[in-house]
């Protein structure tokens, strides 16, 4: 079921939204939703053979144990 929000948008951010939208045939709504999950799963997921890369890197997976080791027992500093 779908949900509805409520979004507020600069004149000049909707401008853009709206022009990009009309260029596709779109809803509005349905460009920001749109760009939104490309976002999301181009910034923030790893693909399955990037993860599958990962799985299979013993010391990458031995340095990341460590420092959760570390942060667990509160050794180390953080670095800004």
């Amino acid at each position: 079921m779908s949900k509805t929000i409520t979004l507020r948008l600069s004149e000049e951010n909707y401008k853009v939204f709206r022009k990009l939208a009309d260029r596709d045939n779109r809803p509005i709504s349905n460009f920001i939703e749109t760009a939104v999950k490309r976002f999301i799963e181009h910034n923030v997921f790893v693909d399955e053979f990037e993860m599958e890369e990962i799985r299979n890197n013993s010391e990458l997976n031995k340095s990341l144990k460590r420092g959760l080791a570390e942060m667990k027992s509160k050794k180390g500093r953080l670095i800004e």
